[in-house]
């Protein structure tokens, strides 16, 4: 469809990303600060997105290695153009039309750090644009407070006819509350002729694209402004103080387009979700919560108190509760926490539950099955139905390399659990408490790898007199010991090998 068929579509898309930002007192660009799960870029070609522009051109200056490779990943068709010396957003234009020789029709130029504009609203001054048939239409924002910033002046008939800065403008000007919001969409041909007549004239000795405006005005032609419906969208950031205010706002948007959808949402002002998640209706966030990320949560599904999802997807009906969870796959129904960590890699089938105090990493929990608390479970199958005993530990590296454990369906491991990967335990068979897993368990076995149980009569009393031990022990009439025959060596068992074995296959 060219541009002539479709009014909301322009010929390229500028995006001046050059400035330092020095106000940021930071060593990271300013564009490539991150709100709401994305760059500050990152959030402006989003908007920019749906034009439909045939090119789009990043201006880059100040830690333009860091951008450009920030733009192979998250838009690698733009094409960044280098500003060699920061002379002004006129300069930074002139050299990105200059690396647009060949486009035609309109063209939009829009700052970088401008987190908060959506993409209706640039649809919209693009719409404006056209419908008008100005020559330049400026994006505008109707303010409470216009202090600092440029006001527009208008004709009888609403037409643009300068931007005013406030340092200029008399006392009629400087009541304005319409002020610009420093986007334009305009005649490609227009603003790179307008562009090379642009002076350095000024106290910055730079050149300012506002003033392509006036030039524009002063060759009789007509140039429009379209207000934007929020004046958010227009608010840039210029020091960490902004960013944060930014990221509020934002937030609020994304909790406010959630709970219209339909989620339930309890304490919106301790609840953060980027813009990049998304959240089934009907699924309910408790206070604390922070979903990042490309994160999904199905519908019916609790998250929080107190729950951190990175890249995460959380099945219908499942439960993450006081738990942090990074590239990690929550299945229906399943259940997480309390105090979880669900490394990448993890995966649960409906139904499975990770419980108090696990941490887990590239391990696959089968349906039905539980790590109910206390265990580290790494590089691991775990089939359907089975259960793992309190404090049981995976253990898959050997200082050098990872190994793999295998645990079948319906298995039963003991509480104090080492398996020294790589083991597998069969379906159906059980490990002892205690033991020490390095071989494999065939299905239906008993696993039982421990040293034999002794009691030492008499050794609190020998060893550690006068003690409340040694006087509760006697209080209770415990033995004493022998010191002809309790050597420390030796000790005493109370069931035989083939008693204490049956014992065992019994717990």
């Amino acid at each position: 469809m060219s541009q002539q068929d479709n009014p909301t579509s322009v010929g390229a898309v500028v995006v001046l990303a050059a400035g330092q930002g020095t106000r940021m007192r930071s060593r990271t660009p300013k564009v490539l600060h991150e709100i709401g799960g994305r760059s500050l870029l990152g959030h402006v070609l989003a908007a920019a997105e749906p034009l439909g522009a045939a090119q789009t051109v990043v201006v880059v200056g100040s830690g333009r290695d860091a951008v450009e490779e920030h733009l192979t990943r998250i838009a690698p068709s733009a094409l960044p153009v280098v500003q060699e010396e920061q002379n002004g957003s006129g300069h930074a234009a002139a050299v990105a039309l200059d690396a647009l020789a060949e486009v035609t029709g309109a063209v939009l130029i829009v700052n970088g750090d401008a987190p908060l504009l959506r993409a209706e609203t640039l649809t919209r001054l693009v719409a404006a644009h056209g419908q008008a048939g100005d020559v330049l239409t400026v994006l505008t924002a109707e303010v409470a407070d216009p202090t600092g910033l440029g006001r527009i002046v208008r004709d009888a008939g609403g037409a643009v006819l300068a931007i005013v800065e406030e340092k200029d403008a008399d006392e009629a000007q400087r009541a304005i509350t319409e002020v610009n919001a420093g986007v334009y969409v305009g005649d490609a041909a227009a603003v790179r002729e307008a562009l090379t007549r642009v002076g350095s004239g000024n106290q910055q000795g730079e050149q300012y694209l506002t003033d392509v405006l006036g030039l524009l005005v002063a060759d009789g032609r007509q140039v429009g402004g379209h207000r934007a419906d929020d004046a958010d969208d227009t608010l840039g950031c210029n020091d960490q103080r902004e960013l944060a205010a930014r990221r509020r706002t934002m937030n609020d948007r994304v909790l406010d387009d959630l709970m219209r959808a339909g989620v339930v949402v309890v304490d919106p002002l301790t609840t953060w979700v980027d813009v990049t998640a998304e959240v089934a209706a009907e699924a309910v966030l408790h206070p604390g919560t922070q979903l990042l990320g490309a994160t999904t949560v199905a519908a019916g599904a609790v998250v929080g108190p107190d729950s951190t999802l990175v890249d995460c997807e959380v099945g219908e009906g499942a439960s993450v509760v006081r738990s942090h969870c990074q590239l990690a796959v929550v299945g229906p129904a399943a259940t997480v926490g309390p105090f979880s960590y669900l490394r990448p890699g993890t995966q649960l089938a409906r139904g499975a539950k990770v419980g108090a105090y696990v941490e887990t990493k590239n391990v696959q929990v089968g349906e039905g099955s539980k790590v109910p608390h206390l265990s580290y479970v790494g590089d691991a199958t775990i089939g359907r139905e089975s259960n793992i005993g309190a404090a049981t530990v995976f253990v898959n590296y050997d200082g050098v390399d990872k190994h793999h454990t295998t645990i079948g369906d319906h298995v039963r491991v003991g509480s104090d659990t080492m398996l020294v990967a790589p083991v597998t335990v069969g379906d159906g068979a059980y490990t002892a408490a205690g033991s020490v897993i390095t071989t494999d368990v065939p299905p239906g076995a008993m696993g039982v790898a421990r040293a034999r149980q002794r009691n030492v009569a008499g050794w609190v009393g020998r060893r550690r007199p006068g003690t409340p031990a040694a006087q509760a022990a006697a209080a209770a009439g415990g033995a004493a010991a022998d010191p002809a025959t309790d050597t420390g060596k030796a000790g005493s068992t109370s069931r035989s090998t083939a008693t204490d074995d049956e014992q065992q296959g019994r717990r």
